[in-house]
């Protein structure tokens, strides 16, 4: 078997992030190497699991270095909404994430995208996903103002080995209080958050269920994909939907979702 010039420089890469895995700037190294092979115009690496917000190991500078508020929304909340969280909570797993195989069929009409995805993310994101022990999910994310090709998402899926390897690898080197803490039993989960910002705002009582529904619409779910998940009939979603929002006196999602955002600001 012949090795190719791309094989060559593809390989001694990877031996010299080897190398890099217990340095400051392994995140930027590793981001560099793949820009070479495929172009995106941001990246964040991030630790999901379900009792706590998710942990920022790393991400792409802003352009005039400051706080990106848009991003410090999706900490505080937001990612409840997101689809690659929505995804490593329901069927988690190590590989590869495609937006096109992880949103919902309304997620462009949600307010999660047109308030953030299409202003921060922009186009599209592919995400890698290391499933580690417990519910925890180390992930790397790219997202592109430009949606990624198929010759793209080919590349990615074929180097996804490495990648992966590297970010189980450097996992260890990872200085982060919520690493070394057990993990935690109460169910800080979605649902408590929801239930707390509406409780706090309008002080109504939702059901279990009617959270449930309140969650998934806001995610993009349409009545049909809400139904199959929680395994009820479509007319019962219907039900739900009606009895939240006359206990929340609104009228639509755009008015829910407000809920929520006024309630992590506060």
């Amino acid at each position: 078997m012949t090795l190719s010039l791309e094989d060559i420089a593809w390989h001694r890469s990877v031996g010299q992030m080897i190398d890099a895995l217990d340095r400051p700037n392994f995140w930027t190294q590793l981001v560099r190497l793949l820009d070479q092979y495929v172009a995106f115009d941001s990246w964040v690496v991030l630790l999901f699991s379900s009792d706590q917000r998710p942990q920022v190991f790393a991400e792409s500078p802003a352009e005039d270095g400051s706080p990106d508020q848009l991003f410090q929304d999706y900490l505080k909340g937001l990612y409840l909404f997101d689809p690659f969280y929505i995804a490593s909570r329901e069927q988690p797993h190590t590989g590869l994430y495609r937006l096109a195989e992880v949103a919902p069929e309304h997620f462009e009409l949600t307010e999660y995208y047109q308030r953030y995805f299409r202003l921060n993310v922009v186009a599209d994101e592919i995400q890698f996903n290391c499933q580690l022990d417990g519910d925890r999910t180390l992930c790397l994310s790219l997202g592109s103002r430009q949606r990624f090709s198929r010759e793209q998402i080919a590349l990615l899926s074929l180097i996804q080995p490495w990648v992966l390897g590297l970010l189980r690898q450097r996992l260890p080197y990872e200085i982060n209080e919520v690493l070394a803490a057990p993990q935690a039993t109460a169910h800080g989960d979605w649902r408590i958050q929801l239930e707390a910002s509406v409780q706090q705002l309008k002080g109504a009582q939702l059901t279990a269920r009617e959270l449930d529904v309140g969650r998934l619409m806001l995610s993009g779910c349409s009545s049909k994909e809400i139904a199959r998940k929680l395994e009820i009939s479509v007319e019962t979603v219907k039900v739900h939907k009606k009895h939240m929002y006359s206990k929340l006196g609104i009228k639509s999602q755009s008015e829910l979702f407000s809920i929520f955002l006024q309630a992590q600001s506060a």
